[in-house]
Protein backbone atom coordinates (compact mmCIF):
# COMPACT_ATOMS: atom_id res chain seq x y z
CA UNK A 1 0.00 0.00 0.00
CA UNK A 2 1.55 3.63 -0.82
CA UNK A 3 0.94 6.21 1.30
CA UNK A 4 -1.47 7.85 -0.92
CA UNK A 5 -3.76 4.56 -0.65
CA UNK A 6 -3.31 4.71 2.93
CA UNK A 7 -4.96 8.46 3.66
CA UNK A 8 -8.52 6.92 1.87
CA UNK A 9 -8.96 10.01 -1.01
CA UNK A 10 -11.00 8.80 -3.87
CA UNK A 11 -10.42 10.77 -6.81
CA UNK A 12 -13.46 12.62 -8.27
CA UNK A 13 -12.27 15.82 -9.90
CA UNK A 14 -14.49 18.82 -10.72
CA UNK A 15 -12.70 22.20 -10.57
CA UNK A 16 -16.43 23.60 -12.38
CA UNK A 17 -18.28 22.24 -9.83
CA UNK A 18 -16.33 22.74 -6.51
CA UNK A 19 -12.64 24.61 -6.84
CA UNK A 20 -14.03 27.07 -9.68
CA UNK A 21 -16.77 27.65 -6.86
CA UNK A 22 -14.71 28.37 -4.47
CA UNK A 23 -12.47 30.82 -6.46
CA UNK A 24 -15.24 32.87 -7.90
CA UNK A 25 -17.35 32.62 -4.23
CA UNK A 26 -20.37 31.01 -5.46
CA UNK A 27 -21.15 29.09 -2.50
CA UNK A 28 -20.03 26.38 -0.77
CA UNK A 29 -19.85 23.29 -3.04
CA UNK A 30 -20.70 20.12 -2.40
CA UNK A 31 -16.73 18.99 -1.08
CA UNK A 32 -14.31 21.03 0.42
CA UNK A 33 -11.63 21.62 -2.59
CA UNK A 34 -7.82 21.47 -1.84
CA UNK A 35 -5.25 24.34 -2.93
CA UNK A 36 -1.64 24.37 -3.18
CA UNK A 37 0.53 26.59 -5.18
CA UNK A 38 2.84 23.94 -6.22
CA UNK A 39 4.87 20.77 -3.76
CA UNK A 40 8.35 20.66 -3.93
CA UNK A 41 9.53 17.57 -5.78
CA UNK A 42 11.24 15.02 -3.39
CA UNK A 43 7.81 15.63 -2.01
CA UNK A 44 6.03 14.71 -4.87
CA UNK A 45 8.24 11.62 -5.55
CA UNK A 46 8.26 10.06 -2.04
CA UNK A 47 4.78 10.26 -2.16
CA UNK A 48 3.57 8.58 -5.10
CA UNK A 49 6.78 6.34 -5.67
CA UNK A 50 7.49 7.85 -8.68
CA UNK A 51 9.62 10.76 -10.27
CA UNK A 52 7.73 14.04 -11.17
CA UNK A 53 8.70 17.39 -12.58
CA UNK A 54 10.50 20.44 -11.14
CA UNK A 55 7.45 23.32 -10.22
CA UNK A 56 8.10 25.22 -13.48
CA UNK A 57 8.22 22.89 -16.94
CA UNK A 58 12.31 23.32 -17.38
CA UNK A 59 13.62 21.42 -20.01
CA UNK A 60 15.55 19.54 -18.10
CA UNK A 61 15.63 15.43 -19.48
CA UNK A 62 12.35 14.19 -20.94
CA UNK A 63 9.82 16.13 -19.34
CA UNK A 64 7.27 14.88 -20.94
CA UNK A 65 7.12 11.53 -19.89
CA UNK A 66 6.91 12.43 -16.29
CA UNK A 67 3.61 14.61 -17.13
CA UNK A 68 1.34 11.21 -16.73
CA UNK A 69 3.65 11.12 -13.21
CA UNK A 70 2.83 14.94 -12.21
CA UNK A 71 -1.19 14.28 -13.15
CA UNK A 72 -1.32 11.57 -10.79
CA UNK A 73 0.07 13.15 -7.92
CA UNK A 74 -2.65 16.04 -7.74
CA UNK A 75 -5.17 13.77 -8.83
CA UNK A 76 -5.09 10.99 -6.52
CA UNK A 77 -4.22 13.33 -3.63
CA UNK A 78 -7.85 14.84 -4.17
CA UNK A 79 -6.86 18.04 -6.01
CA UNK A 80 -9.11 19.64 -8.77
CA UNK A 81 -6.17 20.77 -10.99
CA UNK A 82 -2.56 20.37 -11.46
CA UNK A 83 -0.25 23.32 -11.60
CA UNK A 84 1.68 23.98 -14.58
CA UNK A 85 4.29 26.79 -15.59
CA UNK A 86 5.98 27.56 -19.21
CA UNK A 87 9.53 27.80 -18.99
CA UNK A 88 9.80 31.42 -19.10
CA UNK A 89 11.60 34.14 -17.31
CA UNK A 90 14.29 37.06 -17.20
CA UNK A 91 17.21 34.88 -15.61
CA UNK A 92 18.99 35.52 -12.16
CA UNK A 93 21.77 35.81 -10.19
CA UNK A 94 21.69 32.53 -7.82
CA UNK A 95 23.49 31.59 -4.47
CA UNK A 96 23.81 27.79 -3.80
CA UNK A 97 24.14 25.95 -0.40
CA UNK A 98 23.21 22.60 0.60
CA UNK A 99 19.50 21.48 1.13
CA UNK A 100 19.67 20.26 4.76
CA UNK A 101 15.67 19.16 4.39
CA UNK A 102 13.95 16.06 5.42
CA UNK A 103 13.57 15.57 1.72
CA UNK A 104 16.46 16.87 0.46
CA UNK A 105 16.95 17.91 -3.36
CA UNK A 106 20.75 18.24 -3.14
CA UNK A 107 21.76 21.76 -3.04
CA UNK A 108 19.00 24.87 -2.47
CA UNK A 109 19.05 27.72 -4.20
CA UNK A 110 18.57 31.61 -3.30
CA UNK A 111 18.24 35.17 -5.09
CA UNK A 112 21.56 36.99 -5.38
CA UNK A 113 19.68 40.23 -3.38
CA UNK A 114 22.68 42.40 -4.19
CA UNK A 115 24.19 42.05 -7.26
CA UNK A 116 21.67 42.50 -10.37
CA UNK A 117 22.16 41.73 -14.04
CA UNK A 118 20.99 45.76 -14.83
CA UNK A 119 22.58 48.78 -13.38
CA UNK A 120 22.35 51.10 -15.89
CA UNK A 121 20.20 52.35 -19.20
CA UNK A 122 23.47 50.67 -21.21
CA UNK A 123 23.00 47.37 -19.31
CA UNK A 124 19.00 48.13 -19.71
CA UNK A 125 19.75 47.98 -23.80
CA UNK A 126 22.08 44.82 -23.71
CA UNK A 127 19.78 42.87 -21.53
CA UNK A 128 18.51 39.48 -23.39
CA UNK A 129 14.94 40.73 -23.05
CA UNK A 130 12.82 37.25 -23.92
CA UNK A 131 10.21 37.01 -26.23
CA UNK A 132 7.01 36.02 -24.79
CA UNK A 133 5.73 35.28 -28.40
CA UNK A 134 8.65 32.49 -28.94
CA UNK A 135 8.19 30.60 -25.69
CA UNK A 136 7.56 27.02 -26.07
CA UNK A 137 4.21 25.91 -24.60
CA UNK A 138 4.62 22.28 -26.01
CA UNK A 139 5.60 20.63 -22.90
CA UNK A 140 2.74 22.85 -21.25
CA UNK A 141 0.48 21.65 -23.81
CA UNK A 142 1.04 17.84 -23.14
CA UNK A 143 -0.84 18.03 -19.96
CA UNK A 144 -4.23 18.60 -22.17
CA UNK A 145 -3.61 14.84 -23.37
CA UNK A 146 -3.52 13.22 -20.10
CA UNK A 147 -5.87 15.25 -17.86
CA UNK A 148 -8.75 13.02 -16.33
CA UNK A 149 -12.03 14.29 -16.78
CA UNK A 150 -13.21 17.32 -14.56
CA UNK A 151 -9.43 18.34 -14.06
CA UNK A 152 -7.68 21.25 -15.15
CA UNK A 153 -4.67 23.08 -15.32
CA UNK A 154 -3.52 25.91 -12.97
CA UNK A 155 -1.51 28.22 -15.49
CA UNK A 156 1.36 29.55 -13.27
CA UNK A 157 3.63 32.63 -13.89
CA UNK A 158 5.96 34.74 -11.58
CA UNK A 159 4.46 38.38 -11.07
CA UNK A 160 6.12 41.42 -11.91
CA UNK A 161 7.71 42.35 -8.40
CA UNK A 162 9.14 38.75 -8.59
CA UNK A 163 11.30 39.06 -11.42
CA UNK A 164 12.17 42.47 -11.29
CA UNK A 165 14.03 41.36 -7.61
CA UNK A 166 15.51 38.92 -9.91
CA UNK A 167 16.79 41.42 -12.82
CA UNK A 168 17.85 43.82 -9.97
CA UNK A 169 18.42 42.75 -6.91
CA UNK A 170 16.59 43.68 -3.75
CA UNK A 171 19.81 46.17 -3.22
CA UNK A 172 19.80 47.23 -6.72
CA UNK A 173 15.96 48.23 -6.76
CA UNK A 174 16.41 49.63 -4.05
CA UNK A 175 19.09 52.31 -5.58
CA UNK A 176 17.32 52.45 -8.68
CA UNK A 177 14.14 53.75 -7.05
CA UNK A 178 15.94 57.20 -6.19
CA UNK A 179 18.84 57.04 -8.78
CA UNK A 180 16.71 55.78 -11.61
CA UNK A 181 12.98 56.20 -10.91
CA UNK A 182 12.58 56.44 -15.33
CA UNK A 183 15.01 53.31 -15.65
CA UNK A 184 13.08 51.28 -13.13
CA UNK A 185 9.54 52.35 -14.83
CA UNK A 186 11.13 50.83 -17.99
CA UNK A 187 12.36 47.90 -16.86
CA UNK A 188 8.97 46.98 -15.03
CA UNK A 189 7.34 48.17 -17.98
CA UNK A 190 9.00 45.65 -20.08
CA UNK A 191 8.36 42.64 -17.54
CA UNK A 192 5.04 43.88 -17.30
CA UNK A 193 3.70 43.86 -20.62
CA UNK A 194 5.79 40.21 -21.01
CA UNK A 195 3.89 38.71 -18.08
CA UNK A 196 0.78 40.01 -20.32
CA UNK A 197 1.23 38.17 -23.18
CA UNK A 198 2.28 34.75 -21.47
CA UNK A 199 -0.91 35.05 -19.23
CA UNK A 200 -2.75 35.48 -22.29
CA UNK A 201 -1.37 32.98 -23.95
CA UNK A 202 -2.35 30.46 -21.25
CA UNK A 203 -5.73 31.47 -20.72
CA UNK A 204 -6.81 30.92 -24.41
CA UNK A 205 -6.22 27.49 -24.33
CA UNK A 206 -9.22 25.57 -23.41
CA UNK A 207 -7.94 23.10 -20.32
CA UNK A 208 -6.23 26.04 -18.41
CA UNK A 209 -9.25 26.82 -15.54
CA UNK A 210 -7.23 29.68 -13.77
CA UNK A 211 -4.66 31.86 -13.62
CA UNK A 212 -2.48 31.82 -10.49
CA UNK A 213 0.59 34.62 -9.78
CA UNK A 214 3.29 34.37 -7.62
CA UNK A 215 4.75 38.21 -6.31
CA UNK A 216 5.63 38.15 -2.82
CA UNK A 217 5.14 41.76 -2.04
CA UNK A 218 6.08 42.02 1.73
CA UNK A 219 7.18 40.10 5.10
CA UNK A 220 6.47 39.87 8.77
CA UNK A 221 5.47 43.37 9.13
CA UNK A 222 4.46 45.33 6.25
CA UNK A 223 5.13 45.59 2.93
CA UNK A 224 8.75 45.04 0.90
CA UNK A 225 8.15 48.33 -1.08
CA UNK A 226 5.88 51.13 0.29
CA UNK A 227 2.06 50.85 -1.02
CA UNK A 228 2.81 53.64 -2.85
CA UNK A 229 5.39 52.32 -4.56
CA UNK A 230 3.98 49.46 -5.10
CA UNK A 231 0.68 51.50 -6.52
CA UNK A 232 2.93 53.12 -8.96
CA UNK A 233 5.21 50.22 -10.24
CA UNK A 234 3.54 47.03 -9.68
CA UNK A 235 -0.48 47.57 -9.38
CA UNK A 236 -1.28 48.25 -12.80
CA UNK A 237 0.60 45.21 -14.31
CA UNK A 238 -1.47 43.10 -11.76
CA UNK A 239 -4.52 44.47 -13.44
CA UNK A 240 -3.37 44.22 -16.95
CA UNK A 241 -2.92 40.60 -16.06
CA UNK A 242 -6.23 40.24 -14.54
CA UNK A 243 -8.20 41.45 -17.40
CA UNK A 244 -6.03 39.19 -19.41
CA UNK A 245 -7.46 36.09 -17.72
CA UNK A 246 -10.85 37.41 -17.03
CA UNK A 247 -11.32 38.21 -21.00
CA UNK A 248 -11.02 34.48 -21.30
CA UNK A 249 -13.55 33.66 -18.71
CA UNK A 250 -10.41 32.27 -16.26
CA UNK A 251 -10.31 33.14 -12.57
CA UNK A 252 -7.04 34.73 -11.41
CA UNK A 253 -5.22 33.58 -7.85
CA UNK A 254 -2.52 35.97 -6.07
CA UNK A 255 0.00 34.32 -4.13
CA UNK A 256 1.98 36.60 -1.82
CA UNK A 257 3.53 36.50 1.40
CA UNK A 258 4.06 38.81 4.10
CA UNK A 259 1.83 41.56 5.91
CA UNK A 260 0.01 43.01 3.19
CA UNK A 261 -3.05 44.01 4.85
CA UNK A 262 -2.52 47.64 4.17
CA UNK A 263 -2.89 46.73 0.10
CA UNK A 264 -5.56 44.01 0.03
CA UNK A 265 -8.18 46.61 -1.12
CA UNK A 266 -5.92 46.92 -4.52
CA UNK A 267 -5.92 43.36 -4.67
CA UNK A 268 -9.87 43.48 -4.78
CA UNK A 269 -10.27 46.15 -6.71
CA UNK A 270 -8.10 45.07 -9.50
CA UNK A 271 -10.40 42.43 -9.49
CA UNK A 272 -7.97 39.52 -8.03
CA UNK A 273 -10.24 36.57 -7.69
CA UNK A 274 -8.69 34.78 -4.80
CA UNK A 275 -5.52 35.33 -2.18
CA UNK A 276 -3.45 32.64 -1.02
CA UNK A 277 -0.54 32.62 1.49
CA UNK A 278 -1.25 33.22 4.61
CA UNK A 279 0.83 32.74 8.41
CA UNK A 280 -0.60 32.82 11.91
CA UNK A 281 2.23 35.13 12.84
CA UNK A 282 1.18 37.58 9.99
CA UNK A 283 -2.40 37.23 8.88
CA UNK A 284 -4.25 34.23 9.61
CA UNK A 285 -6.44 33.18 7.17
CA UNK A 286 -9.26 33.35 9.69
CA UNK A 287 -8.87 36.62 10.22
CA UNK A 288 -8.48 37.06 6.58
CA UNK A 289 -11.61 35.98 5.60
CA UNK A 290 -13.53 37.63 8.73
CA UNK A 291 -11.79 41.05 7.21
CA UNK A 292 -11.76 40.10 2.94
CA UNK A 293 -13.96 36.69 2.49
CA UNK A 294 -17.17 38.56 1.07
CA UNK A 295 -14.70 40.50 -1.73
CA UNK A 296 -11.89 37.97 -2.33
CA UNK A 297 -11.71 33.96 -1.71
CA UNK A 298 -9.20 32.90 0.88
CA UNK A 299 -6.82 30.23 -0.05
CA UNK A 300 -5.10 27.61 2.40
CA UNK A 301 -3.78 28.69 5.51
CA UNK A 302 -3.22 25.86 7.15
CA UNK A 303 0.57 27.51 9.19
CA UNK A 304 3.86 26.32 7.37
CA UNK A 305 5.57 26.59 10.65
CA UNK A 306 3.38 24.80 12.78
CA UNK A 307 3.39 21.63 9.94
CA UNK A 308 6.60 21.42 10.76
CA UNK A 309 6.96 21.46 14.52
CA UNK A 310 3.64 19.50 14.94
CA UNK A 311 2.93 15.81 15.22
CA UNK A 312 0.09 14.31 12.83
CA UNK A 313 -2.67 14.47 15.90
CA UNK A 314 -2.10 18.12 16.32
CA UNK A 315 -1.86 18.52 12.57
CA UNK A 316 -5.49 16.64 12.53
CA UNK A 317 -7.27 18.67 15.15
CA UNK A 318 -5.68 22.18 14.04
CA UNK A 319 -6.92 21.46 10.37
CA UNK A 320 -10.45 20.09 12.15
CA UNK A 321 -10.52 23.66 13.51
CA UNK A 322 -9.70 25.48 10.81
CA UNK A 323 -12.34 24.14 8.60
CA UNK A 324 -15.01 24.18 10.98
CA UNK A 325 -14.20 27.99 10.77
CA UNK A 326 -13.45 28.92 7.57
CA UNK A 327 -15.80 26.07 5.17
CA UNK A 328 -18.73 27.20 5.81
CA UNK A 329 -20.42 29.53 3.16
CA UNK A 330 -17.74 28.90 0.81
CA UNK A 331 -15.05 30.52 -0.77
CA UNK A 332 -11.94 29.11 1.10
CA UNK A 333 -9.83 25.93 0.28
CA UNK A 334 -7.95 23.74 1.88
CA UNK A 335 -4.15 23.99 1.48
CA UNK A 336 -1.14 25.38 3.43
CA UNK A 337 -0.20 28.80 4.39
CA UNK A 338 2.81 28.65 1.43
CA UNK A 339 3.66 25.51 -0.80
CA UNK A 340 4.41 22.13 0.29
CA UNK A 341 8.01 22.40 1.00
CA UNK A 342 10.03 19.54 1.42
CA UNK A 343 11.30 20.56 4.78
CA UNK A 344 6.91 19.73 6.00
CA UNK A 345 7.25 16.27 7.11
CA UNK A 346 5.33 13.93 4.66
CA UNK A 347 3.19 12.40 7.38
CA UNK A 348 1.91 16.14 8.40
CA UNK A 349 0.90 17.05 4.87
CA UNK A 350 -0.69 14.06 4.35
CA UNK A 351 -2.56 14.48 7.42
CA UNK A 352 -4.08 17.81 7.10
CA UNK A 353 -5.58 16.24 3.67
CA UNK A 354 -6.85 13.38 5.12
CA UNK A 355 -8.53 15.15 7.95
CA UNK A 356 -10.05 17.28 4.82
CA UNK A 357 -11.42 15.04 3.13
CA UNK A 358 -12.98 13.36 5.66
CA UNK A 359 -14.23 16.43 7.18
CA UNK A 360 -15.15 18.30 3.83
CA UNK A 361 -18.42 16.82 2.39
CA UNK A 362 -21.10 19.19 3.23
Amino acid sequence: MSLIDEIGIKPSPDFEGRMKKVLLRQGEPERLPFYELFADKPIKDKILGKETLFPSLLPIGEPKKLIPNEIEFWYRLGYDYVPAAPAFGFGMKVQLAKDTANESAGMRFWVNEEAGMIKTREDFEKFFWPDPELVDFSIFDEFAEHLPEGMVVFGQVAGPMENVFYILGHEGMAYMMVDDPELLQMIFDRVGASLVRIVERMAEREFVGAIQMGDDLGFKTQTILSPKALRQYIFPWHKKMVEAAHKKGKPFILHSCGNLEKVMDDFIANGIDAKHSFEDEVTPAVRAKKLWGDKIAILGGVDVDFLCRANPEQVRKYTAKMIKELAPGGGWALGTGNSVANYIPVENYLMMLKTGWEMGKQ
